[in-house]
């Protein structure tokens, strides 16, 4: 069983922030901190047994203070954007801070990556909860939210979400991590990707969906290399539709690899979708744990999520949770080696 040890490592408008560590019997370990419920590092071996951190991060806490990325960040009270900042729900319209040009994005200044959770530590699973008041960033309800992490044996990640609310309102949550299997090599354009998605959310130039689902197309990923697909400095910010068979039968969503390395990241979920972001507007304040600036193309995230603007497009799946539901929904990264 993985053992969780942990340190104080600063404190943020007089509340304490922890690191934590959460080691398996390898010797691989992920980082974690109770700012924004953030993962701050994964380190596992590569082809020939070292071990490296596979994640973009900081070195210290003031690093993640000053960060406009959300890099490594749990994602809520919604993930992505929402059109003009405004949703209607049970015909009350609800407005939101508009941080993305007219729209809203991770839920503004509000967002949980600025939030300091509270922890509690059972065996080998560290969980993070976090009340978040009604009309907290102009969302309704009291949500109660747990995020719940695990790291196995295996050097399996596995992160849970929890959440009730005493309000019907919306909810989405993610894990804003940017991975780079070879972070030596420099950028991710070598990478080798699968997307198990046949169609993607087609969306405008400010990524906000039209409302049709379409063919991936151009967009679709079979074990190609990232700088097959991406045009430079546009990058790709495309949510991708997660094949049926994938959430039932709990196949992988996608497999990302590296070659030099030898490591393979594949990622399952139950959500029913992924947005794959290339880190195009990549672009730190502060030097990160490689002890650079942190620049476009240096980390892609996989963000396991519902659809963007989905309280927007009732054809899309559901994001309404309501007082007696639970949501949960959950993502695993399994992390291994090629031959």
């Amino acid at each position: 069983m993985s053992k969780i040890s942990f340190e104080v490592w600063g404190v943020d408008n007089g509340r304490v922030i922890y690191l934590f560590k959460i080691e398996n019997a390898s010797g691989a370990y992920a980082e974690l901190t109770n700012y924004g419920a953030t993962l701050v590092s994964v380190n596992v071996p590569d082809r020939d047994g070292k071990i490296g951190n596979v994640i973009l991060g900081y070195p210290s806490l003031d690093g993640y203070l000053n960060d406009s990325c959300y890099i490594g960040s749990t994602i809520g009270r919604f993930a992505n954007r929402i059109a003009h900042a405004e949703f209607e729900l049970n015909g009350v319209s609800y407005q939101l801070e508009n941080n993305d040009g007219v729209n809203s994005n991770h839920s503004g200044s509000s967002g949980f990556n600025y939030k300091v959770f509270g922890y509690t530590i059972t065996g080998d699973e560290l969980v993070f909860d976090l009340l978040s008041e009604d009309g907290d960033g102009g969302f309704p309800g009291s949500l109660n939210l747990k995020v719940s992490y695990r790291w196995t044996e295996d050097n399996e990640l596995l992160i849970n979400y929890y959440a009730v609310t005493d309000k019907t309102t919306i909810a989405n949550f993610t894990n804003h991590a940017y991975f780079n299997l070879n972070p030596n090599a420099g950028n991710i354009l070598n990478h080798k990707l699968t997307i198990n998605a046949d169609l993607i959310v087609k969306a405008t130039a400010d990524h906000i969906p039209t409302g049709l689902i379409a063919p991936a197309g151009k967009f679709a990923f079979d074990k190609q290399k990232i700088k097959e697909k991406v045009t430079i400095p546009d990058g790709i910010n495309t949510c991708y539709v997660i094949n049926q068979q994938v959430e039932e039968a709990q196949m992988p969503a996608c497999v990302l690899s590296e070659e030099t390395s030898g490591r393979v990241m594949t990622v399952f979920t139950t959500y029913p979708g992924v947005m794959l972001y290339t880190g195009d507007y990549l672009k730190s304040n502060t030097p990160g744990s490689n002890g650079k600036n942190h620049e476009p193309f240096d980390g892609l995230c996989l963000e396991c999520q519902f659809f963007p603007d989905s309280p927007n497009h009732p054809h899309f799946p559901s994001t309404v949770l309501n007082p007696g539901e639970t949501y949960q929904h959950n993502i695993t990264y399994k992390f291994s080696i090629t031959a």
